[in-house]
């Protein structure tokens, strides 16, 4: 018969596998955690008796993790044991001061050790006198006020660091769209003059396979140029130098354009896109290009996570101050962990293992520039996007371009 729930919190394997087999054979139920944030966790989910630890643990140490559990009322009787090979009294008295009900040492004696947690789990419990647990108290709390600080610090370095990477990142985007465009172009020259010297030759049987490969080889070099301009695209948007040129742009006819360069991936693989009568949209102000690449973006997206013979919806709507512009899909849909990052650049949504190579097909691939690039450009005309999907409960995506009407764009 099990007598209670213990939680052992040791990032020690061996010490972690003696308590188990100690206190499993006299009937215990015991749980194991490796360090202080996953002791938290496992505690709040298996609610133990009795909370087993060790003082010096990774991510959060035995005492600032007490004093973190101590704050659940779940926890605020539950017996919180320290069991560590620090032996000396000023230890122990810390141990106690920041809510440990007792304090063991190892190596752990086999013979009484299951007793022992027995006699706290019975209410038995080491004490203070009121001047030690007020002077231990309060170097515990320097403590912590210590560690905070150097977590502080270490943050404000990981973020400078990431700040720099992303920056780096930013540089070298730009300069590989560029560096690529050259050699691209020249490329496309030399494809364009040997079409030409192919068309003199008067056996057209025999040219025919080349200018076959020809074709071929212009459309993958017109392909990588599309993706270098992307990367340019991106890497200025991160930048903040997008440069917008504003005019009065017509959102249904725009709409309209893009959903035309679905038009045969769609019969292919027999989606169903219904585009509502957009008519009705005010002009807005705005760069049409720019909103033409973020639109198609989206409806990209839709195209490419909607199953062959599902249905895409595109609908719209107005307020006094925005249009909102929704792409609706039947698709696997986005769970709700991962839609914060679907925006970020070079993201690709559930394995990269299962992407095709192809933009338009089932899940097909991609460099994950699509959405960042829709999400800033959108930005930049002072709108924002927003998603709404949760496989658990329907199929699907909505994605929703909210765009002002009277705000000028900056």
């Amino acid at each position: 018969m099990t007598k209670a729930r213990v939680l052992y919190i040791e990032d020690d394997q061996a010490s972690q596998r003696l308590v188990n087999r100690l206190l499993s054979s006299n009937g215990y139920e015991v749980f194991t955690a490796s360090d202080g944030i996953e002791g938290v966790a496992l505690a709040q989910k298996a609610q133990p008796n009795l909370i087993l630890m060790d003082i010096n643990l990774p991510l959060l140490d035995g005492r600032a993790l007490t004093t973190r559990l101590r704050s659940s009322p779940n926890f605020s009787e539950t017996p919180i044991i320290a069991l560590t090979a620090y032996q000396d009294a000023n230890n122990r008295k810390m141990a106690l001061a920041a809510g440990c009900t007792g304090f063991l040492t190892k190596p752990i004696n086999v013979d009484v050790f299951p007793q022992q947690i027995e006699s706290f789990l019975n209410g038995q419990r080491h004490k203070l006198s009121q001047q030690e647990h007020q002077e231990h108290l309060e170097r515990h709390t320097q403590e912590l006020v210590s560690q905070l600080e150097t977590k502080v610090r270490e943050l404000e370095d990981t973020n400078r660091r990431m700040q720099e990477l992303n920056e780096l990142k930013s540089d070298f985007l730009l300069l590989a769209a560029e560096d690529l465009q050259s050699p691209l172009a020249l490329t496309r020259d030399y494809l364009d003059s040997l079409e030409v010297q192919l068309d003199t030759v008067e056996d057209h049987a025999a040219v025919q396979p080349l200018q076959s490969l020809v074709q071929r080889m212009k459309s993958g070099i017109n392909r990588m140029r599309q993706v270098s301009e992307e990367i340019e695209q991106a890497s200025q948007i991160m930048s903040g130098l997008l440069e917008l040129n504003l005019t009065q742009v017509q959102l249904g006819e725009l709409v309209a354009d893009s959903v035309g360069e679905f038009a045969q991936v769609c019969e292919h693989r027999r989606l169903h896109l219904y585009m509502a009568d957009l008519g009705h949209l005010p002009p807005i102000l705005g760069d049409a290009t720019q909103l033409r690449t973020a639109v198609t973006a989206i409806i990209g997206n839709a195209v490419k996570f909607t199953p062959d013979g599902g249905h895409i919806y595109i609908t719209a709507s107005t307020s006094d101050s925005e249009c909102c512009l929704a792409v609706q899909d039947t698709g696997l849909g986005i769970p709700r962990e991962e839609q914060t990052y679907i925006f970020d650049l070079f993201y690709a949504l559930g394995s990269v293992q299962n992407h095709s190579t192809s933009k338009s097909a089932f899940c097909g691939g991609g460099l994950g520039l699509g959405l960042p690039m829709a999400r800033g450009i959108i930005e930049a005309h002072n709108g924002h996007i927003k998603v709404e999907s949760d496989p658990k409960i329907l199929p699907g995506s909505t994605f929703a371009i909210y765009l002002p009407l009277r705000q000028s764009a900056s």
